[in-house]
């Protein structure tokens, strides 16, 4: 039943050259109809909606068989509190089996804990560490009074009063002293001695926690050893192998596109093209929207995909050709000693990143060979567009970064956002940030965990249903203001073409248009198109 035929509508659209590159794409046709299917299906199924309304990530793997298409669909980590439904591919490994290995050990490991809370419970705290505590204090308390007694004498009696007095003074402070040390040896001997009564748990305490460590620690490593992956040439890895010499995440294998390829390969199936699209709400510390695809994780899924993916003739990286093209229009705004102001196109890196694509520091070290030391100061998304400073010598970039760690440049972009909103409303947005770290390079706002991060925002005009805003950040955390602007908690209005936190489009509509530090400033109001820009 995992194998569902595409609709009838989309049976005469050519299937595509490659397979999916899961990290960056737009959905093919045929996956978009496949996940309207599943949206329907999930629409016949009651008894998920309320899990289903809360949020979940599920996924659409179109393959082919003796001619015949189709898909596959899968959900994230469980549904309805199980991991294997009919309609859905079965996942990697199944360790919910009611009597199998890890449910038995799991359970094992429950009742360790258990008999720990159990024993720390019975643990007493003798009566000894109060009396001591009180006792302790009155003693500090009459030293004190003591001494201010010895200093208004020594303030107010004549000289020759208080020399005689002076060696009384001084023995009684010194035998203070010395009882004050004398009690707290004392009642340190005694709470040892009522303390001796909790050794035998606090060992029986040790050795649970030590068993508790070793089994979980097989267990975690049996785990592993049993998510074994295919490729398309039949080769098989595990975790452990794929990961290696690092443990796995936790979690890793349970996403979509593994569950996906995995089944495709045991029955036999030519994968075609995928897509992984969320339903439901967004979580309160993540951004989702509904009917969104979403690129895979990498975290878990790229290490897992790179040898899943071999032996299929899979898209190339859109960026990296894209990045090639994109260096030939960064313009140079203004070059001084020491420093230029480049103008970056959306779409190209600040930085090299982990795929070695070309980046802003290409093109300064071909059009700059003097540069030299870190060159950039600061850095944009590589999806936001404008303005941004790269040193060309040690000393500038120590200079420059300085007045960016003291909060003493200023910065406003211009962002075009999903609905229009009131022109001229303006407001502070402040929600903390923290890395997803699960699925980087997203941020999520994170209360307990994040850093904290300010934005002020006003409304400049409304364009074709789009609100037009400039925004001005007072801290620098990566994707602060996609953030800002997408949470419930913010503006609730995501930057148009927002791959990450909305929907994507040709670009994203994010734009560094406005750049001050000591006496310069610079401007560059063309980014994001002719619009009326005169109260910027």
């Amino acid at each position: 039943m995992m194998f569902h035929a595409l609709p009838p509508s989309v049976c005469k659209i050519p299937s595509p050259a490659c397979f999916t590159y899961p990290f960056c794409y737009e959905p093919h046709p045929l996956c978009v109809a496949a996940a309207d299917e599943v949206k329907a299906y999930l629409q016949s199924c009651p008894v998920w909606k309320e899990e289903l309304s809360a949020g979940k990530m599920l996924g659409v793997l179109v393959v082919e068989r003796n001619a015949e298409r189709g898909f596959l669909a899968a959900f994230s980590g469980t549904l309805g509190g199980a991991t294997c439904h009919a309609y859905f591919v079965p996942p990697v490994f199944d360790c919910m089996e009611p009597d199998g290995h890890f449910q038995t050990e799991q359970a094992a490991i429950s009742a360790l804990n258990r008999r720990i809370a159990d024993c720390e419970q019975r643990l007493s705290i003798p009566p000894e560490h109060e009396m001591a505590r009180l006792d302790l204090e009155r003693l500090k308390e009459e030293m004190q009074q003591a001494k201010q007694r010895r200093d208004q004498l020594r303030g107010t009696l004549p000289a020759d009063e208080l020399a005689g007095m002076e060696p009384a003074l001084v023995r009684e402070s010194q035998f203070l002293k010395a009882e004050y040390r004398r009690r707290q040896k004392m009642w340190r001997q005694r709470i040892a001695d009522a303390e001796t009564a909790n050794d035998g748990l606090r060992h029986e305490i040790a050795a649970l926690e030590q068993e508790r460590k070793r089994r979980s620690t097989v267990l975690q490593e049996w785990l592993f050893r049993q998510y074994n992956f295919l490729n398309a040439r039949g080769e098989c890895a595990s975790l452990l192998d794929i990961f290696s010499p690092v443990y796995p995440p936790g979690g890793a294998g349970d996403c979509c596109a593994p569950k996906l390829l995995q089944a495709a390969y045991k029955n036999g199936y030519t994968p075609l093209c995928m897509g992984e699209f969320w339903v439901g709400s967004s979580p309160a510390d993540e951004l989702r929207a509904e009917g969104n695809f979403y690129p895979s994780c990498r975290s878990k899924c790229l290490p897992i995909l790179g040898h899943m993916l071999q032996g299929l003739s899979v898209e190339p990286n859109p960026l990296a050709k894209v990045h090639e093209e994109l260096l030939k229009s960064i313009k140079v705004v203004h070059q001084a000693d020491g420093f230029v102001v480049l103008g970056k196109p959306s779409g190209l890196l600040s930085v090299p990143g982990k795929e070695h694509v070309p980046s802003v520091v290409d093109f300064v070290q071909a059009h700059f060979p003097q540069a030299c030391g870190p060159l950039v100061v600061h850095r944009l998304d590589m999806d936001t567009s404008g303005l941004m400073v790269v040193a060309l010598d040690k000393t500038v970039h120590h200079r420059l970064q300085g007045l960016f760690l003291q909060r003493k440049v200023s910065k406003t972009y211009l962002a075009l956002l999903e609905k229009p909103m009131t022109v001229g409303s303006t407001g502070d947005i402040t929600l903390p940030l923290a890395p997803d770290i699960q699925d980087r390079p997203r941020q999520r706002v994170d209360y307990d965990r994040g850093k904290s991060a300010h934005t002020t925002f006003r409304v400049l005009d409304n364009v074709d249903g789009h609100a037009l805003v400039a925004l001005t950040p007072h801290t620098g955390r990566t994707h602060q203001l996609r953030v800002h602007c997408a949470h419930r908690s913010g503006l609730d209005n995501p930057i148009v073409g927002d791959r990450l936190y909305g929907r994507a489009a040709d670009r994203l509509m994010l734009h560094a248009a406005k750049l001050s530090f000591e006496e310069y400033e610079f401007m560059d109001l063309h980014g994001l198109g002719n619009y009326n820009l005169s109260s910027l």
